[in-house]
């Protein structure tokens, strides 16, 4: 159970850096906090899970697989933005091949990068269907909440 002292610390960083999710792991227990405005809207804390394999901090940012990325329609095409502040990484670790390039097909559940954000490492998903048409983001370079990363071309 989280010390509720700890989750009022958790609102307070989310309102000061104006986040809209926090998602926090350990080995023991996970807790997703959201909010729409000014309004929290669910502490949620879930059963044990498995261990995450980065070093894990009490103040984590948003997963990727409930992040809510929004695909904003552009001319060309459909933007893939970023969920958070963070550093931007197109592979899991230097040696490995990119999650995605220029041409290849993605699906909805397709990891397209990493963005590290205060020690975490968090999957992005493309949320959408389609190819990919650029890549905006240089590796290793940092991104701020709501900056394209990926230009696709919806299916």
């Amino acid at each position: 159970m989280i010390d509720i002292r700890k989750l009022k610390e958790l609102v307070k960083l989310m309102v000061a850096n104006d986040l809209s999710e926090m998602d926090l792991r350990d080995t023991d227990e996970q807790v997703t906090i959201r909010r729409q405005g000014d309004t929290i809207i669910a502490p949620q804390q879930l059963a044990p899970v498995a261990a995450v394999p980065a070093s894990v901090n009490s103040t984590s940012v948003a997963q990727a697989p409930v992040a809510s990325e929004s695909n904003e329609v552009v001319e060309e095409g459909v933007e893939i933005v970023s969920p958070m502040v963070g550093t931007f990484y197109i592979s899991s670790d230097p040696d490995s091949p990119a999650f995605v390039h220029v041409g290849g097909a993605i699906s909805e559940d397709t990891t397209v990068c990493i963005i590290e954000a205060m020690k975490i490492f968090n999957e992005i998903k493309a949320q959408c269907n389609g190819t990919i048409i650029k890549v905006l983001v240089e590796n290793g370079e940092p991104v701020e909440f709501g900056q394209p990363l990926f230009l696709v071309k919806p299916q």
